[in-house]
């Protein structure tokens, strides 16, 4: 495997592992969020329920270990040993002197919060305290351990992910490097006949015009022209069929203008619409410019014109108008028209657009023309679209940008 395509390879594979990484440690903070709420609710509710436990004391030497109590009676105040700069909760305590009731409040004393109960017992007011500090140190170390076991799981998710994804690719990245070793070695295959059928046409044509052969021939020096056009058409369609087959190429654009190249396929097209009895018209407005390859846009609309020419009875028309910033070309034909719900499916691969005509064997085609179409058109950032001529016949629409 060449280092691009091990390069490609490590990429893909790490972005997948990052993105299963991801969603375990996301799947593992919603985890810690139902734990920790669950685990905070226990607790409240154990705290709760220590206090309402305690709902009968009301003498401080009766009050177990982990409660702090202080009782307001008519001769004086009595509080639990050691009580904490904070507590009493004096205003709970002057609010259910002066109102009575129950008032629960949370209290922060000596650096430590306490769930406080606050009401009167036996005509005694009774403030019972329960510290909180145990269980926050235990919601602390809950979440310690969440962070840590989060990180662990989020580091063996990747590097589990790295594997499984490095497994999982490698035969399609194998496959790809397959292709594009295919595709490579067709070109190169290709542009070597293309290149010595140019060159020997070049040649040819020398001698012809220094009078080595009929010179005065005028059909055998427009016939040796043609094929020196076509043979450098050739190798330019090869090289941008190589570009297209290989996403990470980019062919070089330049301002293209669709007017005067519209003109040049149909003048090429010219001898096969002769030997069909059909004509090609073709409309063009000044400045109609768009950036693109120019290869790639000869190459769509040969492509539309050949459609055209396969089903037209008797003329083509091709139009290109230029708005403030898309330029519109169509190419129309008087034929049997596009067949009835396939105008989405018209650029698929392979489809068949229209219906079978009798006699004809060439009206009903399966072909990669308009497929071949939508991919020039897509590179180009552009839309294509098929539709019928009300007055009878098919339509196809090339919008592109304008070059500003």
């Amino acid at each position: 495997m060449r280092s691009v395509d091990e390069q490609e390879l490590r990429a893909a594979s790490l972005r997948l592992a990052l993105q299963f990484a991801l969603i375990i440690l996301g799947l593992f903070i919603a985890l810690g969020v139902v734990v920790y709420t669950v685990v905070s609710a226990g607790q409240a509710e154990s705290a709760r329920k220590v206090l309402s436990d305690a709902s009968m004391v009301d003498s401080v030497h009766d009050a177990p270990r982990n409660l702090l109590v202080t009782v307001v009676m008519p001769d004086g105040r009595d509080s639990s040993p050691d009580l904490p700069e904070g507590l009493p909760d004096e205003s709970a305590l002057d609010r259910v002197i002066a109102h009575g009731g129950s008032v629960s409040s949370v209290v922060a004393a000596d650096g430590q919060r306490y769930l406080t109960e606050t009401d009167v017992r036996h005509g005694k007011v009774v403030q019972v305290s329960y510290g909180l500090a145990e269980q926050e140190e235990e919601l602390s170390r809950l979440v310690v351990a969440l962070v840590i076991s989060g990180l662990i799981a989020t580091v063996a998710a990747g590097l589990i992910g790295w594997v499984l994804a490095r497994r999982s690719i490698r035969p399609l990245s194998d496959a790809l490097a397959l292709q594009r070793r295919f595709v490579a070695d067709a070109g190169h295959e290709l542009r070597t006949p293309l290149t010595l059928l140019s060159t020997r046409a070049q040649l040819l044509r020398r001698h012809v015009a220094a009078g080595s052969a009929d010179a005065d021939d005028d059909e055998v020096r427009s016939g040796l022209d043609e094929i020196v056009d076509d043979s450098r058409a050739l190798t330019e369609i090869v090289q941008d069929l190589l570009t297209a087959a290989d996403p990470r190429q980019e062919t070089e654009k330049e301002g293209v203008d669709l007017g005067p190249l519209a003109a040049a396929v149909a003048r090429s097209a010219e001898g096969r619409a002769a030997d069909r009895d059909l004509s090609i018209t073709v409309n063009a407005e000044p400045d109609a410019v768009v950036t693109g390859a120019p290869v790639s846009l000869r190459r769509m609309i040969v492509a539309l014109v050949d459609n055209a020419l396969d089903h037209a009875a008797a003329s083509v028309v091709l139009t290109v108008s230029a708005g403030r910033d898309r330029v519109v070309l169509t190419v129309e034909d008087d034929g049997p028209g596009f067949s009835a719900g396939v105008e989405d499916r018209a650029f698929e691969r392979f489809a068949s657009a229209r219906d079978a005509q009798p006699g004809d064997a060439r009206a009903r085609h399966y072909g990669l023309g308009l497929a071949l179409v939508a991919e020039v058109v897509s590179r180009h950032r552009g839309t294509v679209e098929a539709s019928n001529r009300a007055a009878g016949g098919a339509i196809v629409t090339v919008r592109l940008p304008r070059r500003s």
